[in-house]
């Protein structure tokens, strides 16, 4: 650089020659420097910006400044989006997928091994805490979603867990899951936990499912049992008591007769009281009235009569007693 000499009372100091022509140069680099830190936050994120490192405020949608690096820096997660992991297998870039047996293997409350595969689908609710509290987001994720996953499996039996109990696993978990990440301040909100196969393994699934036949034969076995008795106790119950209330008509028609024969027999005793003699013949009367129709009569005429016909039939085309 080009010096020189400038006098200073007695003594000569050489001091260096200023280029103005630099100058332009450098209020340009100034101004780039400047406009770095214009930068645009998207609809569907936040600006998070630091200061020296630490975290000084919070940036909304649109065009927006800070101070350039390294003073200031920004972040901008998207805080709007749904993020997807996969636990127990991977989604690969043909639309195929491979099982990770270290995550999907797990143990059940009666102590059988089931393969689960589960989707967790997440969002972010707190930008500055998902970006400062934890390391690793997606892994801190994982690595929660899968223990909680065993978690709430270990708390089914196998036969739960295979069958009716999925919705109530899902729902376990997702709690579980979250109760976790709130715990670990990360800023995150599970939006669904999805239960995507829950099987045996691939060495005993052939047993399960024969097992799985034998149960549901049992069940269908049993319902059937049910459907008969169902039908054939309303019948029993309906004949028992067709079977009273004829009885029960029975007795009372019994009882109401009997009373009115014996009000008859009161009433026919008073009267032969009255008169026995003629009570007594007409009571015979009545009866021969009712008997002799219905027997043979023989006329055996007496000796005298003359004539030469001793048995005169006068019902030859009735039997009866004689």
């Amino acid at each position: 650089m080009a010096t020189r000499r400038v006098m200073f009372g007695d003594q000569e100091v050489e001091i260096p020659e200023f280029n103005f022509k630099i100058i332009p140069l450098l209020v340009t680099a100034l101004a780039l420097w400047l406009f770095t830190g214009v930068y645009m936050v998207g609809p569907d994120e936040v600006g998070v910006v630091r200061t020296f490192g630490e975290y000084t405020r919070v940036a909304q949608s649109g065009l927006n400044y800070h101070f350039p690096y390294p003073i200031e820096q920004v972040n901008t997660p998207a805080v709007t989006e749904v993020k997807r992991i996969e636990i127990g297998f991977r989604t690969l870039r043909n639309g195929q997928y491979r099982t990770v047996e270290k995550e999907s293997l797990m143990l059940t409350g009666d102590e059988n091994i089931v393969d689960a595969e589960m989707i967790v689908q997440y969002k972010i609710k707190d930008p500055v805490a998902y970006l400062f509290k934890i390391v690793e987001p997606e892994l801190t994720v994982r690595e929660a979603a899968e223990a909680s996953l065993r978690t709430v499996v270990g708390r089914n039996k196998i036969d739960e867990t295979l069958t009716t109990g999925k919705f109530q696993i899902q729902e376990g978990t997702k709690t579980q899951l979250q109760l976790i990440l709130d715990k670990y301040e990360s800023g995150i909100h599970v939006v669904a936990v999805q239960l995507q196969d829950v099987s045996p393994p691939k060495e005993v699934i052939g047993a399960f499912k024969d097992v799985a036949s034998a149960k549901e034969d049992k069940n269908r076995m049993v319902n059937q049992a049910e459907g008969y008795r169902n039908d054939i106790i309303p019948k029993a119950r309906g004949e028992a008591e067709a079977m009273i209330r004829d009885a029960e008509g029975f007795r009372e028609s019994r009882i109401k007769r009997s009373e009115g024969d014996a009000a008859k027999f009161t009433t026919i005793l008073k009267e032969y009281r009255k008169a026995k003699s003629i009570t007594q013949k007409r009571l015979y009367l009545e009866t021969m009235e009712r008997v002799l129709p219905g027997i043979e009569k023989i006329i055996v005429p007496d000796k005298d009569s003359g004539n030469m016909l001793n048995l005169l039939n006068l019902n030859p085309g009735k039997g009866g007693k004689k």
